[in-house]
């Protein structure tokens, strides 16, 4: 079964030499995945497990102990990849070893002065009595490698100290170059100094002879007398000689061995010393290395030692313990600091944030630094977002000032272009109107010469919202999730570790809760006020208009920008649901997003309302098979593609309500729609109304795809006002019949309320215009020829009582005939569907005077009746198709006002 990782394998090692306890390095490959993962290590035979400190797979820090063998490998073993092999080497040095009166610039260890205190036992001499130079002439180290001496002196040292000391090793290693009469005089200096240590203590018997013959000598005295005599005074003589002779004694040794003694001292204190420090070097180096870990950020670090430092000597009685400790807690106290501040410090990252909540809570920092963290995220939330409306507002205000005398400049220069003559006639010619418009058909689009230099240029209150919408996207999510780490407790623990600072934290939550609603309520409320201030400045109060406004008004934004904004608010809205912000803290952003809807809602009309009244400057008067012009056309497609924009803003996403739910929107948007039908009838009107003078006719042309037979009147120069009052009652009639009917199933479709009242009104107000015109047109065809019936009548003194036998019709009533048929050829070239219409009514108005003047007329002779019942006739004969209830009884009137013809060849 194969493993799952590479054995273990020991590349680098550094020093790659050195004494017991020296620390070193390992590098490799697969050292293991971790602490656990690693089983054993060990350097020249000796397990230096206990010291390992595994670092990463490629890394291991330890200390060299005490092996056996001078030179050896690196074998690391793990649980993963097993034993492992090594590339490289560890040699094992012998330590220097250093008397206690011997002068070095490094100091000694303590584990190796122990060690060599215990080495008495092997009969070596005390480290006073070695000297550094046995051989009392000057050293040469010489050149020989290292292991050439071990191979030449197999388990031998060339340590003098040794118990396997080799004379020739020590000569060769330093005396190598060393002359013959110098190694004579090193032998003679080797004989002195072992004269001297045999003659050490018979030359310490010797000095001290004097001393001991008067102690003798003292002592005898002593004896003799009072053997003597007995006597009291010579016992006190006696006794005070004896105390002067041990003193002089004590004071001959303490001259003797005071330079030693003292030595000795100030070596233990050295020694104590250095136990001291070495055993709490921990606290007496920890003031320092708080300082380097703080420089580092290794602030994890610092905290561990702390809390160490903190349950060893925190309670200390030790005032050197106590002074360094408190060095410690000064840090600690500036560390404090130094972490609320970066904590308190925007911008940051969350993970930055929960980071040094967590460094504080360990810290026992006072106060509670995770809610700070809050507020302080809280105000910097508020503050970006004042700052942008301030920048964008001053960017605004240099613009217009910008933009301003760059106007100023055009215009001058444009004054005093040479290519401008203001003499010109700039209209276009005919030929150039027809290429332009002959292709122009009903579904052609209105905004087929509409400017779009809008669509790439973002009005500034547009660019402003997309700007504030992405700061508070930005910071607030991280904020949310501040909040929801705070309450859960996991600021401290993401393994519910420490239940006592988690317990802590949600128990601080809880009675913060309606504090930090209030934050996301601020938060939300300026986000809202801000945009209606830039967007809606009429729905806020005075004061807030203040604080949240100062934008220039100069023009309100149209209705594709504020679908754009409700757009992006909309999608800021999801976003902020995403989080799971309640609903309740999010509704006063739907409320917004509910007024820029409507106010979207309103201005598009509004504007729509503005395209209608100029189409009349569109109207180009060119006629199609069905007598119409595109004007009827023009006005459906700009209703809809006004619908059509308004369809994001009318459909309702989640959570959101109709904008026709408040009855005042509903009257406002059915005004509007009113106003905007009412206002094509009276471009109509105006249309069809306007004086000869007033219509610009030079660019009329002919559509090409109309017969000869209906071009005749696209020859004329220009239209009199009887062809433009056909041509609007034929739209009239289109719009009746067609356009004001799918305009209302545009209306149903996008959820408009109050439709059948727009239909309605718009109905009533275009039958009355279509009536108006119509009048006015029979008024311009049926009064001339009206009025020439009584002149013709009666032309040449005719009177009914004394004519000629009839032989025709005479001639007005051949002449009203043909003004009826051009009135007929005029209509019909126009549209064919006004022809019964208009003829009726001209020929109710030919028969009613017709009647009239045959019943003013007081007698008839036989051939005067006979001529006019001719005539009255002749004249409903012709007309007869276009007869109508009225026009009949004109005529059977006219009929029963002239006398009964008696002859049957008469009425023949």
């Amino acid at each position: 079964m194969s493993r799952a990782r590479q054995p273990p394998l020991v590349t680098g090692i550094s020093p790659n030499e050195g004494i017991s306890w020296t620390k070193v390095t390992i590098r490799g490959e697969n050292l293991g995945t971790g602490p656990a993962d690693l089983l054993g290590l060990t350097i020249c035979g000796h397990n230096c497990l206990l010291t390992a400190e595994w670092m990463s797979a490629s890394k291991i820090v330890c200390r060299v102990g005490q092996a056996k063998n001078d030179k050896g490998d690196i074998i690391v073993t793990t649980k993963s990849g097993g034993k492992g092999t090594s590339t490289v080497s560890f040699k094992l040095l012998k330590p220097e070893k250093i008397g206690i009166l011997d002068q070095s610039a490094v100091w000694v260890d303590e584990m190796n002065y122990y060690d060599m205190r215990t080495d008495r036992n092997k009969g070596i001499p005390p480290l006073s009595l070695r000297p550094a130079n046995p051989l009392g002439i000057e050293i040469d180290k010489g050149r020989f490698p290292q292991k050439d001496l071990e191979s030449l002196f197999p388990g031998m040292s060339a340590d003098f100290t040794s118990e396997n000391f080799s004379a020739a090793w020590y000569l060769i290693e330093n005396h190598s170059t060393t002359s013959f009469d110098q190694l004579k005089t090193a032998v003679v200096n080797l004989k002195k100094q072992a004269n001297k240590k045999n003659e050490g203590s018979l030359a310490y018997v010797k000095g001290g002879l004097s001393t001991f013959f008067e102690a003798q000598d003292a002592l005898s005295a002593i004896h003799q007398k009072l053997e003597a005599d007995g006597t009291e005074k010579v016992e006190g003589s006696m006794t005070q000689k004896l105390e002067n002779v041990l003193n002089r004694a004590s004071n001959t040794a303490d001259t003797l061995f005071q330079e030693v003694l003292g030595r000795k001292d100030k070596a233990d204190s050295t020694r104590n010393a250095l136990n001291v420090l070495q055993r709490f070097k921990f606290l007496f180096n920890l003031p320092l290395n708080i300082e380097r870990n703080i420089q580092k950020g290794d602030y994890d670090v610092v905290i561990n030692d702390y809390e160490k430092a903190k349950s060893l000597f925190g309670k200390t009685e030790v005032q050197v313990f106590k002074k360094y400790y408190a060095e410690v807690e000064t840090r600690i106290e500036a560390l404090r600091e130094l972490l609320l501040d970066k904590l308190l410090e925007t911008p940051s990252t969350l993970h930055d944030q929960k980071r040094y909540i967590r460094y504080l809570s360990d810290l026992h920092a006072p106060g509670d630094p995770a809610w700070q963290c809050i507020g302080a995220q809280h105000q910097w939330i508020l503050q970006l977002m004042h700052n942008c409306k301030e920048s964008y507002v001053k960017e605004q205000k240099g613009k217009d000032t910008f933009l301003f005398y760059l106007y100023i400049y055009m215009c001058n220069a444009l004054l005093h272009s040479p290519m401008l003559d203001l003499d010109s006639d700039v209209r276009p010619s005919p030929i150039g109107h027809l290429s332009q418009t002959a292709s122009l058909k009903r579904g052609s689009s209105f905004q087929a010469g509409r400017d779009d230099a809008w669509r790439y240029k973002a009005p500034q209150q547009v660019v402003f919202v997309e700007k504030l919408t992405k700061l508070v996207l930005s910071q607030l999510p991280n904020f949310w999730k501040l909040w929801v780490s705070y309450v859960n407790g996991s600021l401290f623990s993401e393994t519910a570790e420490k239940s006592g600072q988690m317990e802590r934290s949600k128990k601080n939550a809880r009675q913060r809760q309606n504090d930090f609603k209030k934050m996301i309520q601020e938060v939300m409320h300026s986000l809202v006020k801000l945009i209606r201030g830039a967007l809606l400045p009429f729905s806020l109060r005075e004061g807030e208009l203040r604080q949240y406004g100062g934008w220039e008004m100069k023009s309100e934004l149209s209705g594709q920008w504020l679908t754009h904004v409700i757009q992006t608010v909309r999608l800021s809205s999801e976003s902020l649901t995403a989080l799971e912000i309640p609903n309740d803290m999010l509704q006063i952003i739907q409320d917004l997003i509910l007024d820029l809807r409507v106010r979207c809602i309103i201005v598009t009309l509004q504007h729509t309302a503005e395209d209608i009244k100029r189409l009349a400057e569109k109207e180009d008067w060119v006629v199609d098979n069905e007598g119409l012009t595109s004007l009827p056309s023009q006005f459906e497609q700009c209703i809809i593609h006004s619908l059509q924009s308004l369809k994001t803003v009318l459909d309702c996403k989640p959570g959101e309500a109709s904008v026709f739910q408040q009855q005042k929107t509903q009257e406002d948007v059915c005004q509007l729609s009113i106003g905007i039908m009412q206002g094509f009838i009276d471009c109509l009107e105006q249309l069809s109304t306007k004086p000869d003078g007033d219509i610009d006719t030079s660019h009329l042309s002919v559509d090409v795809s109309s017969p000869d037979l209906f071009g005749s009147i696209h020859e004329e120069s220009s239209l009199s006002s009887e062809q433009r009052l056909l041509i609007a009652l034929s739209n009239c009639r289109y719009l009746e019949r067609h356009t004001f009917l799918n305009i209302a199933e545009h209306f149903e479709k996008h959820g408009f309320q109050g439709v059948d009242k727009i239909t309605q009104v718009s109905m009533e107000s275009l039958k009355e215009l279509d009536q108006r015109l119509f009048e006015m047109y029979i008024e311009f065809k049926a009064d001339p020829i009206v009025g020439s019936l009584e002149p013709g009548i009666y032309a040449g003194y005719f009177d009914w009582k004394d004519c000629l036998v009839p032989t025709g019709v005479r001639n007005y009533l051949k002449e009203a005939l043909v003004n009826i048929i051009a009135v007929h050829a005029e209509v019909f070239t126009i549209s064919k569907d006004l022809v019964p219409r208009v003829m009726s009514r001209v020929v109710e108005a030919v028969s009613e005077e017709l009647s009239r003047l045959m019943q003013c007329v007081s007698s008839f002779s036989k051939n005067g009746a006979l001529q006019a019942k001719l005539e009255i006739c002749a004249l409903r004969d012709t007309v007869a198709i276009y007869l109508t209830p009225e026009s009949k009884s004109s005529f059977k009137q006219a009929l029963e006002a002239l006398p009964q013809l008696s002859s049957g060849t008469d009425r023949k």
